[in-house]
């Protein structure tokens, strides 16, 4: 009865040995690292468009909050008073900000 080195692991030569090790080194690796890698790379893609539009998105309120101040109060914000509407918005935008550092915040903690 004729064993061939296929289905005696024990009859393998040592360069076939050294094949696979290396393929399954290769394998290992690709799954480990490059894997992983493309998913953040998704990941931060879509974070960094989201990131982006949110803040047009905000930028955008911002804007028209100062406008509908400066449009729809009549004379209330004119002459001594013109800064008040830049005022309004830059704290309601800190407000908001500091809103979402907090609840980012406690996001962590739970």
């Amino acid at each position: 009865m004729a064993t061939d080195a296929a289905s005696d692991p024990r009859l393998t030569s040592l360069p076939q040995l050294v094949l696979e090790l290396r393929d399954l080194v290769l394998a290992y690796l690709r799954q480990e690292t490059v894997e992983p890698l493309k998913s953040l790379g998704r990941y931060v893609a879509f974070g960094i468009g989201g990131a982006l539009l949110l803040g047009t998105g905000v930028l955008l309120l911002a804007v028209g909050l100062l406008r509908l101040l400066q449009t729809e109060t009549g004379s209330t914000f004119q002459g001594d008073w013109s800064w008040a509407p830049y005022a309004i918005v830059v704290v309601t935008l800190g407000l908001g900000a500091a809103v979402t550092w907090r609840a980012s915040g406690a996001q962590k903690r739970d």
